[in-house]
């Protein structure tokens, strides 16, 4: 049998995190392994327990949930941990620090049970949970910040025409599936040209895709041309 996948709670208030664990151990294929109430035991936690997934809370007292998202995504005892952000919070300066961070997705505690789990599933399998409302948030965060605060465009030399083009689809909010509608492909050459951006982008997701074509400025430019 496939080994469930394993979750860890990170929420500062103990009724939310015993109902998102009582969720989570009732749902087929998952299971709960541990509660942290803040981010400093979040990111001992993830240590000791080496789950599958991290279902983190942004707001929460001493280390907040984006600087253990960094501590956690940036070490190599739990580089296989996938993040998913869970907030009250729907603000650009939390998706993107979340997402720069190393979150492998975000979503709002309104959501709907379905929606969590099927998300938790979504990042254990290595995508990322990016809806094309939250990307269209990042486009207008990266519009207000300072030139100074952006990547230089250098990273992108080595792509091809065709690889910055389904880079700019995958920084839209494009599935596999849309982008091989929308370029003609098979699902299969999609599968390959997002594994060769992975590689020459040094991105560890899709979400750090979506921030290199951001901070390169790719994105800002490919949509003003698409949409406006």
């Amino acid at each position: 049998m496939t080994e469930p996948i394993r979750v860890l709670v990170a929420d500062d208030q103990p009724l939310l995190r015993g109902s998102f664990r009582v969720l989570i151990d009732t749902a087929p294929g998952l299971t709960a392994v541990g509660e942290a109430g803040n981010g400093a035991e979040a990111v001992e936690s993830a240590r000791r327990l080496r789950p599958d997934v991290v279902l983190m809370d942004i707001r929460m007292p001493g280390m907040d949930g984006i600087e253990a998202t960094r501590r956690i995504a940036g070490s190599p005892e739990t580089a296989g941990t996938r993040i998913l952000i869970l907030t009250t919070f729907d603000l650009d300066e939390y998706v993107y620090g979340a997402l720069r961070a190393g979150a492998a997705g975000f979503l709002l505690k309104d959501t709907s049970p379905e929606a969590l789990l099927t998300g938790i599933r979504t990042v254990a399998a290595g995508e990322s949970l990016l809806a094309p409302s939250v990307t269209r948030r990042l486009i207008a965060e990266f519009a207000r910040l300072p030139h100074a605060h952006r990547a230089s465009d250098s990273s992108l030399e080595d792509l091809t025409e065709r690889e910055c083009e389904v880079l700019v689809l995958v920084a839209r909010g494009l599935s596999n599936a849309g982008i091989a509608e929308y370029l003609h492909l098979s699902h299969g050459t999609v599968k390959t040209y997002i594994g060769r951006l992975l590689n020459k982008l040094r991105a560890r997701d899709r979400a750090q895709l979506v921030i290199s074509a951001y901070e390169s400025g790719l994105i800002t430019a490919a949509h003003q041309s698409t949409d406006g």
